[in-house]
C-alpha cells in the first residue's frame, strides 16, 4: 500500500519556523511579514523567505495591501496535508501490525 505524498508540501511544513508561521496565521487569521517577525526570533526578511516557501507549496495566500502583503492560510491545502498525514499514519499502522503478527507467529513457533 503506497500513499501519494506531496514532497514540496511536506518539505514546507517540515521546517519548525514555517510551522510556527502557520500556527500564528491560523490563530490570527492574517499577518504581514512585519507583524509575524515581531512574534518570532527571526528578521522580517527571513519571515518573507519562509512565507514564500509556504506560498509555493500552496499553504498560504498573499494579498497585496499597500506596500506589504497580507498572508492567510489556505485551509483547503492545509486540509489536504492533514489527509495525507492521516493516510501515511494508516499505512504505517498497517505495516506495524503486520510486523507484530509476524513476530508473534515466530514467537509461537519458538515456544512450540
Amino acid at each position: 500500500m503506497t500513499v501519494a505524498v506531496d514532497d514540496e508540501l511536506w518539505s514546507a511544513i517540515g521546517d519548525p519556523i514555517r510551522r510556527r508561521l502557520l500556527d500564528l496565521l491560523l490563530a490570527e487569521g492574517v499577518g504581514t511579514p512585519t507583524s509575524l517577525s515581531d512574534r518570532l526570533p527571526i528578521s522580517r526578511q527571513a519571515v518573507t523567505k519562509h512565507l514564500a516557501v509556504l506560498d509555493r507549496a500552496g499553504l498560504v495566500r498573499a494579498t497585496p495591501t499597500g506596500r506589504e502583503r497580507r498572508y492567510e492560510v489556505d485551509e483547503a491545502q492545509l486540509a489536504r496535508a492533514v489527509r495525507q498525514l492521516n493516510d501515511v499514519g494508516r499505512t504505517w499502522d498497517a505495516r506495524l501490525n503486520r510486523i507484530k503478527r509476524i513476530a508473534e507467529q515466530i514467537q509461537r513457533q519458538k515456544d512450540a
